[in-house]
């Protein structure tokens, strides 16, 4: 199918419309309206759009000059085809100057197609170049925009060797953030670096080193003394590098005003020490009493109950033979003695193990095997430390950490079988406590009410250690403890 052509004819000549007509149609299914003056060439251009105007060169009070006049003062980009009969050669380029997009002679309008197309090609390209101008103007406003109110300062680094760079391009943010003109910064780009505190200047410039080399990003955190006001800022800069020729690099980025946010990240790491500091204290002040119950328990209550059961006896010795009642009142008593007594000893032990004053190692066989003889859980200890000394704190919280371990193990993961796993490296001690039960869910570490896994945690962490949980094999769980062991090499 030929393609649709709406063509606007100023032609006066009947016969030459036609011959204009006929020759068209040769190419296309034109839509072919005719006019003969200016009134009706306005009104027309006004009531319907057009894809080409051809016009006769001369004509009676009107003529090709003055229509392509008024295309023109339309503010319309249509190809517009001269058709002539004898036009002269300073006319013709009159006319092209004009704005005309071609001329074709009467005695050859076989021209008169390939001039059309020709026309409509050059039309069809300065529309995509306008509507691309449209499109580039309207991002480079928007970009502009952005830029405009953009909390920091956009810009564009150029390195030019040796650790020198050059500001291409900044943006008037840095008046608000460094107090300094982007024409200042353009011109002397010292401007900036001088502001910037000398510790963190060498981390920059060691960051811009590797950026440049391997082509990395930039993100970088430092302090800077604003221009005027001298105040001491926190800023944030993170550019991308970019091969520029002749091999160098250039940077685009930003850089923003982060003071606020690091003196709250600051804030919280002191408030987070001070709160790490305060628990610390209160699990050393909370060991140290309940070593000081388990002592009095064993030697006051302790003895007490002793001298007790020994006045028992005593009596017991003493009561005649037909006085049975008394006798076994006696015996009861002695029986209530003892039982107090074991349980004086169970609170001891569970308050502070006497046994850990032999250290660590003891401490957790003797644990395991109370831990069997209670549940029935069979445990395994594996020990290469061949002498492990530790300080009072860092062995009870070790050993708080293995107990709080084999409670849950009882109460959660109904295993059959437990392995302990103690060893010493250089620089660290390792405590491994692996059981075959149905394993801990990354969901229940994170249960408001795990408060026993989230206290193995913080107490490893005020050793400046860590605790992992992770999945044993072939299944069950199991928990490593490692602590720092300034002591160095103790292993087997």
């Amino acid at each position: 199918m030929k393609r649709a052509l709406r063509i606007l004819l100023a032609e006066d000549s009947s016969a030459d419309a036609g011959l204009v007509e006929y020759e068209v149609r040769t190419a296309y299914d034109p839509l072919i309206h005719r006019i003969e003056d200016a009134a009706a060439m306005t009104s027309a251009l006004a009531e319907q759009s057009w894809d080409a105007v051809i016009s006769d060169y001369y004509m009676p009070g009107f003529g090709a000059l003055a229509a392509l006049r008024l295309v023109r003062e339309s503010g319309l980009d249509l190809p517009f085809i001269i058709v002539s009969g004898n036009m002269g050669e300073d006319f013709a380029v009159e006319a092209m100057r004009s704005g005309a997009d071609d001329y074709v002679m009467k005695n050859n309008l076989s021209r008169l197609v390939p001039a059309i197309e020709r026309a409509l090609r050059d039309a069809d390209m300065r529309r995509k170049a306008r509507e691309g101008a449209e499109q580039l103007l309207a991002h480079q406003l928007l970009l502009q925009g952005l830029i405009r109110h953009f909390p920091g300062v956009v810009f564009q680094l150029v390195g030019e060797g040796a650790g020198v760079y050059k500001f291409s391009h900044v943006s008037a943010g840095s008046v608000e953030l460094l107090e300094v003109p982007p024409e200042r910064l353009e011109s002397d780009p010292s401007a900036f670096f001088s502001l910037l505190h000398q510790a963190d200047a060498a981390t920059l410039a060691e960051h811009m080193r590797q950026s440049s080399e391997i082509m990395i990003p930039v993100n970088w955190e430092g302090r800077l003394r604003a221009a005027v006001s001298g105040l001491v800022k926190w800023v944030n800069i993170r550019l991308r590098p970019r091969r520029v020729p002749g091999g160098g690099t250039a940077w685009e980025g930003f850089m923003a005003n982060i003071t606020k946010s690091k003196e709250y990240e600051l804030e919280m790491v002191t408030s987070r020490n001070r709160l790490s500091e305060l628990s610390s204290h209160l699990e050393n002040a909370k060991e140290h009493e309940r070593a000081r119950i388990a002592r009095e328990l064993h030697d006051d209550i302790g003895g007490n109950l002793t001298a007790i059961k020994i006045d028992v006896l005593w009596l017991a010795d003493r009561v005649g033979a037909g006085d049975e009642k008394t006798a076994a009142k006696l015996s009861d008593l002695e029986a209530l003695v003892d039982q107090t007594a074991a349980a004086i000893t169970r609170i001891g032990q569970d308050l502070r193990p006497g046994i850990l004053d032999l250290g660590l190692v003891a401490a957790i066989e003797w644990q395991a095997a109370d831990f069997s003889n209670r549940t029935g859980v069979a445990s395994t200890v594996t020990v290469k430390c061949d002498r492990l000394e530790l300080k009072s704190e860092t062995e009870m919280a070790l050993f708080s950490i293995f107990r709080e371990t084999l409670t849950n193990t009882a109460k959660h993961a109904h295993a059959t079988h437990v392995k302990i796993d103690l060893e010493c490296t250089a620089g660290e001690v390792e405590l491994g406590v692996s059981d075959n039960g149905q394993g801990i869910a990354p969901a229940d570490r994170l249960k408001p009410t795990s408060f026993g896994l989230r206290g193995m945690e913080e107490r490893a962490t005020q050793l400046g250690g860590t605790v992992n949980f992770t999945a044993a094999y072939p299944r069950g769980t199991r928990v490593t403890v490692r602590v720092p062991h300034p002591g160095g090499e103790h292993g087997t």
